[in-house]
């Protein structure tokens, strides 16, 4: 009986133990869904030198859904129509986007790239594409927040 109390008792503290020490696993954020450009930063290759915030009503929105993307922006001081449409697929620090369509203007752009890499930082409500250099230092960084 003594033997049959300190095994359960032993198998009590295993469990107990385990229950403590075991990590859940980290939920992984996601892309999908819709987001606002909030402001724009210019890099020297590693440090931010200026942040761009949207002015005079400029406003850019993000859909992302089941790999495909979508977006447009409006700016009043700027009379051209740009938007896109496409594919993306992430990783964990990586954003890619496959154009296929657009406004006139952006058609000219994906008529010479049709694919946009982008470093990817995401939270679960923000997240920044930075474009890099061919030597992969930082340039250029959109940085949007969920509204959606």
């Amino acid at each position: 009986m003594k033997k049959l109390i300190g095994l359960v008792f032993l198998m009590f503290i295993l469990i107990s133990a385990a229950e403590f020490t075991s990590s859940k696993p980290q939920t992984e954020h996601t892309i999908e869904g819709t987001w606002e450009l909030v402001n724009r930063f210019n890099y020297d290759g590693l440090n931010v030198t200026d942040t761009i915030p949207n002015t005079n009503g400029y406003r850019q929105i993000k859909m992302f859904h089941k790999g495909k993307v979508m977006w447009t922006r409006y700016s009043p001081d700027d009379p051209t129509e740009w938007f896109g449409y496409g594919r993306y697929r992430t990783t964990l620090d990586k954003l890619e986007e496959s154009l296929e369509y657009g406004s006139d203007a952006m058609m000219k752009v994906i008529d010479t790239t049709v694919v946009f890499e982008f470093e990817l930082h995401l939270d679960e409500n923000t997240y920044s594409q930075i474009t890099l250099d061919e030597q992969g230092n930082k340039t250029f960084a959109e940085n949007y927040k969920r509204i959606r």
